[in-house]
């Protein structure tokens, strides 16, 4: 099961609230594509800074082993070992960016895919949102209302790996 983090984009002067088609979910975990093309992925997701340091801080780790005295196969080595760190961190550098740009964290959010996260958490915001008499508001909960720990067991009423009552094994 993945985790995801969800972002509120800024409000927009037009808009009264923010449209929950502008969250964005960010999975945890390794991003093959950042691995093995770091600044195309950086570019795709308009990370420019972090870009801008990964270009500026890849030539002066080649500059200085070539400097150094570093073999082809040392240089080498360092630069897999970079692209593995990257691959590893995209995901925080995704965070990074977006809190950078105004974005807030709203919660997270587990799920076999992205569908499955964006559906435990819309249902659960979506409740939150409800008023006590039954009758829902256009007004949307301050922070979301999934934790952790219930994101992750609530749609399937498993906490760890005990299985639910009644169920076949």
């Amino acid at each position: 099961m993945s985790v995801y983090t969800v972002h509120e984009p800024p409000m927009r002067a037009a808009d009264a609230s923010v449209e929950p088609q502008r969250f964005v979910f960010v999975r945890d975990g390794f991003y093959l594509w950042a691995f093995l093309l770091a600044p195309l992925w950086m570019v795709w997701h308009r990370q420019w800074l972090v870009l801008a340091v990964y270009v500026v801080g890849s030539v002066v780790i080649d500059v200085a082993l070539r400097w150094l005295g570093g073999s082809a196969t040392v240089i080498a080595l360092v630069g897999i070992l970079i692209a593995l760190l990257i691959g590893l961190e995209a995901a925080t550098l995704r965070r990074f960016t977006f809190k950078r740009r105004g974005w807030r964290d709203i919660g997270i959010v587990g799920g076999d895919r992205l569908k499955d996260a964006e559906r435990r958490f819309f249902d659960s915001w979506v409740r939150q949102a409800a008023a006590p008499d039954g009758t829902t508001t256009k007004a949307k909960p301050d922070r979301a209302p999934v934790a952790p720990a219930q994101a992750l067991s609530e749609a399937s009423g498993v906490i760890g790996l005990f299985p639910e009552p009644g169920v076949s094994r």
